[in-house]
């Protein structure tokens, strides 16, 4: 079967590989549509960065080159033995988190903070940049009916977003700032809708990306180059409650610690390739908490029904479809060049 395969720094091939099998407690899965993630934008550019490299991942037991691919859905084709619960013909979008369910947070049951955490197709794995994907049976989640291909697609990085929003202090009339319009960033906007943030502001150089953000909720959205994004947004709040940081970009950090209040509050949730830095006053002398967030736990059924209410709509996000043939130069290549893009989704190969 034809699969895209991560082998090193802008080095993702299209090959053919042996079509898997499920084992005992394990799922295949026929992909349906796999969405490029800004983690997978960042193997392509800077890896590895979870890409197992030179000795096997403790728990996908694979190294590159690995078959990436971490955002998808599809249907059930075959059930290994010992699964319930499923059925063949079963729509299903795919909680992609590899953890090892003994060390002290997966005990906890926060198992999005394993000591060996890895994701399918980042860290091994039958990853959905694939015809067919094996996942054990624990990650797959079944979809409602009304629920499109392409919105199943979506549910792993809303997940991301809500996550973010629930491991925040916002509150019903609270202020926000989100600095980076780009997929996550966007479903972050509508996921302070959910939570009832009575002004959000927006962070973005791309003017494309900004109109996106308005649309979907933001109070304004602000253009970095053009203006003092803290500047802004203090002369518009005092100081936003909670700011979070979707970058990855060093300089925008203290960005976002400044435009918070006193106990203002900056969530982190970019992947980073490097270091950032910020004077340590600026949070010392007015009580700010800075916080780390990393994927998600428990929240695919409720993201699924926030989609079910009309939230992270594929209609909205979704700027390019692909089939995988052309993931390298009309996919990851884009999403290098073109800001405008959002959410580019790769159809699986027959």
């Amino acid at each position: 079967m034809k699969a895209a395969r991560w082998h090193g720094v802008k080095d993702i091939r299209v090959e053919n590989i042996a079509e898997p099998s499920p084992g005992p407690g394990e799922v295949k899965i026929k992909v349906a549509w796999t969405g490029i993630c800004g983690s997978d934008l960042h193997e392509y550019l800077a890896g590895p960065i979870f890409v197992p490299v030179g000795q096997n991942h403790p728990l996908s037991h694979d190294k590159a080159p690995i078959t990436m691919g971490h955002e998808y859905c599809g249907i059930v084709t075959e059930l290994g033995t010992g699964v319930s619960g499923l059925a063949k013909g079963d729509r299903v979008a795919i909680e992609p988190i590899f953890a090892c369910g003994h060390c002290a947070a997966c005990l906890e049951g926060k198992y999005n903070l394993c000591d060996s955490l890895g994701f399918v197709g980042l860290s091994g794995g039958h990853g959905g940049f694939a015809a067919f994907s094996v996942v054990p049976a624990r990650m797959v989640h079944k979809m409602p009916d009304d629920l499109s291909m392409e919105q199943g697609a979506l549910v792993e990085p809303a997940a991301v977003a809500l996550h973010a929003v629930r491991m925040s202090k916002i509150k019903a009339g609270d202020t926000a700032a989100v600095f980076g319009a780009g997929p996550i960033g966007l479903l972050v906007v509508e996921a302070l809708r959910v939570a009832g943030a009575a002004q959000i502001h927006v962070v973005e150089p791309s003017a494309e990306r900004r109109a996106k953000a308005l649309e979907l909720g933001a109070t304004t959205a602000i253009d970095p180059m053009a203006a003092d994004p803290v500047a802004k947004i203090r002369d518009a709040t005092g100081g936003v409650h909670v700011a979070f940081e979707v970058t990855g970009v060093p300089r925008v950090l203290p960005q976002c610690i400044d435009c918070t209040r006193h106990e203002g509050q900056t969530l982190i949730v970019s992947i980073w390739e490097g270091d950032a830095s910020f004077h340590p006053n600026t949070a010392v002398l007015k009580e700010r908490q800075l916080q780390g967030t990393i994927a998600y736990r428990n929240v695919y059924p409720a993201v699924m029904e926030l989609m079910m209410q009309g939230y992270f709509s594929a209609d909205k996000l979704v700027t390019k479809r692909i089939a995988i043939d052309e993931i390298v130069e009309q996919g990851f290549e884009a999403l290098v060049a073109e800001k405008s893009q959002v959410k580019i989704l790769v159809k699986a190969p027959d």
